[in-house]
Parts: C-alpha cells; structure tokens; sequence
C-alpha cells in the first residue's frame, strides 16, 4: 500500500521503506518507525500528498495507520479502477498487436511470402485474443474478490 510513496529526505525523493520500517502489528494497521525522529513529518506529509485515503496518527516515535474495514462504496469504486486498468491492459495488447501486424506487412512487402505473412498475422491475432480473454478472466476474478465480503 505504501511502496509507492516517496519521501523528501534532505532534499531527495527516496522511497519511503529506505527511510523508515514499515510494519504491519494487526491486520488493520501499519506502524512506520522513521530511522530519524526529524523524518516523522515529511513522512507524514508525504502520505497525505499520495491521496491514499489513510490518516497517519503521529504519536512522536511512529506514525500509526488504522486501515478502515471497505464500505461498499469503497468496494464498488476499486471495481471500477480495476475494470479501467483492466481496459488499459487491453489497449496495450492492441498496440502491440498493431506494430506486430505493420511488422509482418513490412516483411511481405520487403520478400517475405504473402502465405507466410498471412499466417503470422493469424497467429498475432489469436495471441492478442487469448491475451485479451486471460485479462478478462483476471478482471472478473478480481471483482468477485472484491465484492465478496
């Protein structure tokens, strides 16, 4: 949740698990013990700028994060960006698919035979569909994880 998360150590971007322990006490919470008690704020201030949705409570020595239990809005809304990163994975497969596609044309068109360039063409295609039902498959299964209560 929080490898994302850089810090502003002395002027630099570092990541947040280079300037601290992160530790996780219970299933709903995270302790950050700063390896510098003067790096409790810009840590602090670092995972309000993620956007997170998580209040770090600074006790002085650590910083405390109490994981709030997922409402159903919460849930229905990680559906949501996990059906749009599902769609993003999708239009990677396409634009893959598409410079495969000018790569085989570009073969035919410098000697490669037409039959030959026809079938790696099919072969692309049924990759790109494959990929695309695996992703689907992924997306579904995530949903259902998600929902599930």
């Amino acid at each position: 949740m929080l490898s994302g998360i850089l810090v502003d150590y002395y002027g630099s971007p570092t990541p947040l698990n280079q300037v601290s322990n992160v530790a996780t006490p219970d299933g709903r919470t995270l302790s950050i013990q700063p390896w510098e008690k003067s790096m409790i704020g810009p840590i602090e201030q670092s995972i309000f700028a993620a956007n997170l949705g998580l209040t770090p409570q600074n006790n002085g020595e650590m910083i405390i994060i109490n994981v709030p239990a997922l409402t159903e809005e919460r849930r229905k809304s990680l559906v949501k960006q996990c059906k749009q990163l599902g769609e993003d994975a999708k239009v990677s497969l396409r634009s893959a698919r598409h410079k495969a596609m000018d790569a085989v044309k570009k073969a035919v068109k410098n000697g490669y035979s037409e039959d030959a360039g026809k079938r790696r063409e099919d072969e692309v295609q049924k990759m790109t569909n494959g990929f695309g039902d695996k992703v689907n498959q992924l997306i579904t299964a995530k949903e259902k994880d998600i929902m599930t209560v």
